[in-house]
């Protein structure tokens, strides 16, 4: 599906909190499980979107974790033992576990038997990005975390350092509120693999955001309650249909790959069902191609899912105007009732706005 030769683009973290916002989306869940580069794709299509930080931002971001995790993760492991588990003892014996192996594979076993080995130690375990593995719509896709720590109880957390600053005490909460999303998705890796050991190691609800304190490159902490992301991002991770069913029903040989011909590139996409909504502009490469082609069809999804709930079952704005006219509909349907009421108010305000028009001298 990709394309001769184009090597699969992986899913993160950020990628699946996405797709669990909007798990009826089948386009996003094919291109995504298929390793498709959505955003080369976008570019084919003529309806690029610009994702991603900065060379700036990202090297800046790439310091600050450097900064955090110096000295062998000494100060992250004192950030943890004063946010997570004060009452433990302090972190001075601490290990790094080490995860190095040749491939993808090779590091999510590495960092399945660190963890096993670091649970039952007794000390402090810091793994620097280790490689997680979570089943999604029945294909793994395999996670990095920037650390997990093991404590010495045995219990895991998880923890997430971000470069968006801390200013007097508070943080940006859109943006707290997405890391929250992507630590929950590693919380659900991580569960996975505490699943498989005999007993089953319990994963902290709890996980450790760090992010630059004021305007210094100084670390400061706290403790983010991610169970409500945790059992929303798993309810609808579940819900995803499964790949193998969507990819049975696309025509044989269809291809997204970004060096085929503009019209062949676009029926190809248009053979896999959207589900767009505004709030995919934020979070998806292919949400102005997908705008697009829902306004086209006329689309009541492009309007947002709070008006597409109150339309019931009317999918198209003709069909809404069709209700709103009573040229369709049944005047018990609520949906139906409400838009004739909207557009007979609608039409008394205009009549009495013309009645009141003064012709200019």
């Amino acid at each position: 599906m990709r394309g001769p030769g184009v090597p699969a683009r992986p899913l993160d973290a950020r990628a699946l909190a996405a797709l669990a916002a909007n798990p009826g989306c089948r386009r996003r869940a094919l291109l995504d499980g298929a390793g498709v580069d959505k955003a080369a794709l976008a570019d084919a299509l003529g309806a690029p979107a610009a994702f991603g930080q900065s060379q700036f931002a990202f090297a800046r971001g790439h310091a600050f974790e450097t900064r955090v995790k110096a000295d062998g993760g000494a100060e992250l492991l004192r950030l943890v033992h004063e946010r997570l588990d004060p009452t433990a003892e302090p972190p001075r014996q601490a290990s790094v576990a080490d995860l190095t192996a040749t491939d993808t594979e090779g590091r999510t076993a590495r960092t399945a038997l660190a963890l096993r080995e670091a649970t039952g130690a007794g000390t402090w375990t810091l793994l620097d990005h280790p490689m997680l593995a979570l089943p999604v719509a029945g294909s793994p896709a395999f996670l990095e975390p920037d650390a997990v720590v093991v404590h010495p109880d045995g219990t895991w957390t998880v923890v997430e350092i971000k470069s968006f600053p801390v200013l007097d005490g508070a943080a940006d909460p859109a943006k707290v509120g997405a890391a929250a999303r992507q630590a929950a998705v590693y919380v659900l890796a991580l569960e996975e693999v505490a699943a498989r050991l005999d007993p089953p190691p319990r994963v902290r609800d709890r996980v450790l955001l760090v992010c630059p304190k004021d305007f210094s490159n100084l670390p400061t902490a706290s403790a983010v309650d991610v169970r409500k992301q945790r059992a929303v991002t798993a309810r609808q991770l579940a819900r995803l249909t499964r790949l193998e069913e969507i990819a049975d029903a696309l025509p044989e040989g269809v291809c997204f790959s970004p060096e085929l011909p503009a019209e062949e590139l676009t029926a190809a996409v248009d053979t896999v069902p959207a589900t767009y909504a505004p709030e995919c502009l934020a979070t998806c490469e292919l949400a102005f191609h997908c705008r697009a082609r829902a306004r086209a069809a006329g689309e009541v999804t492009a309007l947002g899912r709070a008006v597409r709930a109150e339309l019931g079952g009317m999918r198209t704005v003709a069909e809404v105007l069709a209700a709103a006219h009573g040229v369709t509909g049944a005047e018990d349907d609520p949906a139906v009732a409400a838009l004739r009421r909207a557009a007979a108010l609608r039409a008394e305000a205009l009549t009495a706005a013309a009645a009141q028009e003064v012709p200019c001298p």
